[in-house]
């Protein structure tokens, strides 16, 4: 019998969380515009393997002004490392979004699915 070793890549999932706050000077159409444009990014990179977001609700008071939170998922390094820099992305980001954020706050980790057991390193 063979036995077969998976690393924590090949069972998981690589998330790509993006949280933005925007200018108070933005509008709601303006911020519509953003959420639109976010939702075509799929059909333009395949490389995303799946997407989701949401506006906050939290009643906690620890959002630092945050309102969006869009959540990436890829199969790999190779598909982040293809949308990062693709055509569709950057246009996104420089033409549409760029002109309303005041802050953003990027953080990509591969999924642990409910295991404590991964490396948990912080650095």
């Amino acid at each position: 019998a063979t036995t077969t070793t998976t690393t924590t890549q090949e069972r998981s999932i690589l998330r790509h969380v993006v949280l933005f706050k925007f200018k108070d000077e933005s509008s709601k159409q303006d911020i519509e515009k953003v959420e639109e444009a976010f939702h075509a990014l799929p059909a333009a990179i395949p490389e995303m393997n799946s997407y989701e977001w949401g506006i906050n609700n939290s009643t906690e008071g620890f959002d630092n002004g945050f309102t969006h939170c869009f959540l990436v998922s890829f199969r790999s390094e190779q598909d982040r490392n293809v949308y990062l820099p693709h055509p569709a992305h950057q246009a996104f980001a420089q033409e549409i979004l760029t002109p309303h954020l005041d802050k953003v706050l990027v953080m990509d980790y591969w999924s642990n699915n409910g295991s404590s057991s991964g490396s948990g390193n912080s650095s």
